[in-house]
């Protein structure tokens, strides 16, 4: 998710924790078995660079906007969310229409995409949906814990992740959601990502990635996700694409069994990044230089095809699913900036 800017804390501080961090946990190296979250050893999560003023004028148009925490796509629609610093979801059904609003029902963690055409709001022990059509919200569920990520099962289950390393898994039709079932032995549940009937969760406190075995309901494979990683995406393919944010790198996985297949240094502090299905693209935005970058990953090495200057503090992107513009966000309020992309 797009956290505030850097917290307080400079890059070498946040890259002198993880390495502190790091010695613990590679001492006892990767588990999956489903230890006591409270036993495992941990590092500060990793957060994006408290990105420098802007030298060059961005690519494409901006526009005044918000700071935003989290920029959504949302699954069958053409419709872009933006959670904004202060807490409203702001919907986006074009290029040139004005954002619709939508007050939250409570105080959020964060957003997420839900079944196609909703939002997922994940707050402390409570889940709401809004329809990004009609922008109504309905009341999804009440689970235990601070609830931070979502995702979606091939089959309608919902993932959803919470801040001490619980995972629920919840049934799509309204009597499955009176009886869950939770994977637990995580530090943390960060980020949740499917492919398929394939799930895999983002550990930020141990910088790892785990397979969820949901057949058994329990942890899988587990592998370390670089020295600080911050974001994770899913593509069509299988792939799984994570930020290493301390290790300025890209870290590319594949599920079914985890496997990690590229490792490549793409700059300064990545953070936020989202998959172009239109062009096969992965865009990594580094919050470190203002910039957001394309990889191709089909040749077994990511190859850079853009590289764009972008608003300050760029810890949000995705495609705009009206018309494959890239869209990038300011977590600063400098504003939501639209980069048409040829090729």
């Amino acid at each position: 998710m797009g956290g505030p800017v850097a917290r307080g804390r400079t890059v070498l501080a946040r890259r002198a924790a993880a390495v502190v961090g790091m010695v613990a946990i590679l001492a006892t190296g990767c588990s999956s078995t489903d230890d006591s979250s409270s036993e495992i050893p941990t590092i500060e999560p990793a957060t994006p660079a408290a990105a420098p003023a802007t030298t060059t004028d961005p690519a494409g148009t901006v526009r005044a906007f918000p700071a935003v925490d989290e920029l959504i796509t949302v699954p069958g629609s053409t419709v872009l969310a933006a959670w904004t610093t202060d807490e409203q979801l702001l919907l986006l059904d074009g290029a040139g229409a004005e954002p619709r609003g939508v007050d939250l029902p409570f105080e959020a963690n964060t957003v997420d995409a839900g079944p196609d055409g909703t939002v997922l709001v994940l707050g402390s022990d409570e889940l709401a949906r809004v329809d990004v059509g009609s922008g109504e919200v309905t009341s999804q569920a009440t689970l235990d814990g601070e609830l931070v990520s979502a995702a979606v099962l091939a089959d309608g289950h919902l993932l959803i992740g919470t801040a001490d390393g619980t995972v629920w898994n919840i049934a799509p039709d309204p009597a499955g959601v009176d009886r869950p079932t939770t994977i637990d032995g995580l530090a943390s549940a960060d980020v949740v990502v499917t492919s398929g009937d394939a799930a895999a969760v983002l550990d930020r406190r141990q910088t790892s990635i785990t397979e969820l075995d949901l057949v058994d309901g329990r942890l899988g494979i587990a592998l370390r996700a670089g020295t600080g990683a911050s974001e994770m995406i899913s593509d069509p393919f299988g792939r799984v694409m994570v930020t290493n944010t301390n290790g300025d790198e890209l870290l590319v996985y594949t599920l079914d069994s985890l496997v990690l297949r590229q490792r490549y240094p793409v700059g300064p502090a990545p953070y936020a990044v989202t998959y172009d299905a239109a062009r096969d693209l992965v865009w990594v935005t580094l919050t470190g230089s203002n910039e957001v970058v394309g990889y191709d990953l089909s040749t077994g090495i990511p190859r850079e095809r853009h590289r764009f200057a972008t608003v300050r503090q760029p810890n949000s992107v995705a495609v705009d699913p009206a018309d494959g513009t890239l869209v990038v966000a300011s977590a600063t309020g400098d504003g939501l900036q639209r980069i048409p992309v040829e090729g």
